[in-house]
């Protein structure tokens, strides 16, 4: 047996409150979400960032990026990785269905969550992903204070 729904207009119409909230939602709260110029660029990528009691690791998916094509920087407790992912070249013999990968210069700057000695820092990539170590300074490092009982 077929349900039949009856089509009405006025109930798929977005109203303009609705409307509007999907443009400040897409220029404000997510600005980096969208893929630029038809899905050829890309400007931010995707990290995780953790620390442990020793150090801060950031992880980023970087596929088909080699490791040659990244630059990571660090400055004042900001950690910067940028790079260029290249277009493969245009073979004017296919016939696109779906094209959805992105290529262009890539840029992802984050504010470390305490301080770092980015001179002992080690990046390691494996299989498109970026791992970035850095071991935390002396200072920022936790301290266990033992407590002393007094006696009577």
């Amino acid at each position: 047996m077929t349900n039949l729904t009856r089509w009405e207009p006025v109930r798929e119409m977005m109203t303009l409150r609705e409307a509007m909230d999907h443009l400040f939602d897409d220029a404000f709260t997510r600005p980096f979400s969208r893929i630029r110029d038809g899905g050829s660029n890309w400007s931010s990528l995707a990290i995780d960032m953790y620390q442990t009691d020793t150090d801060v690791v950031v992880k980023a998916t970087l596929p088909g990026i080699k490791p040659d094509e990244v630059q990571i920087n660090v400055a004042n407790d900001i950690l910067t990785i940028k790079g260029e992912s290249k277009q493969e070249e245009e073979k004017h013999d296919k016939s696109w269905h779906i094209r959805e990968h992105r290529w262009g210069a890539f840029e992802r700057s984050v504010m470390l969550p305490s301080g770092v000695n980015s001179d002992r820092a080690k990046a390691e990539f494996e299989n498109g992903m970026l791992i970035v170590t850095l071991p935390k300074s002396e200072e920022a490092k936790p301290k266990t204070i033992t407590i002393k009982a007094k006696t009577k």
